[in-house]
């Protein structure tokens, strides 16, 4: 059923090219992205939050492959930043969510707006053939890893 598409022989890319070039461009627009001065885990758990809306706590941690402890000690520093609160979980009184304030998805939006920015000047650099490369092979991946999650 999975046919392998990706053949270092024909392309001349290895996927350890591939990879290179991922951590590249994931790097060029991360840095891209400066308002509120985030850390790469504040900004992630920003941006889960922002999505998906509330989340325990526990679920947050899980999500982000983070420890509870650091979990709780980032959501405290963002709490103070004011860019996400802690809420009773109205359908279990022992429970905390956490969630995104205005402010935090304020900040969610402007950093997503910086990172795309970035990757439009990176395409824009391309020639035509390679932008619409781009265009096509980087939604497919991101369907394919939608998929992927769906399946497990």
């Amino acid at each position: 059923m999975h046919k392998r598409v990706m053949d270092p022989v024909a392309s001349g890319v290895s996927a350890e090219d591939l990879i290179l070039a991922t951590e590249q461009m994931v790097r060029f627009v991360r840095r891209s992205a400066t308002t509120g001065g985030l850390s790469t885990a504040a900004s992630a758990t920003l941006s889960r939050l922002s999505r998906e809306g509330p989340l325990r706590l526990t679920e947050l941690a899980r999500a982000e492959g983070v420890s509870q402890p650091n979990m709780t000690q980032l959501v405290t520093r963002m709490e103070r930043a004011g860019l996400v609160r802690r809420t009773a979980d109205h359908t279990d009184g022992r429970g905390v969510l956490v969630e995104a304030t205005d402010p935090g998805v304020e900040v969610f939006r402007r950093r997503r707006a910086e990172r795309a920015a970035a990757l439009e000047e990176l395409v824009a650099e391309l020639a035509e053939p390679e932008q619409r490369a781009v265009l096509i092979a980087l939604p497919a991946l991101a369907r394919a890893i939608e998929d992927r999650q769906a399946r497990s």
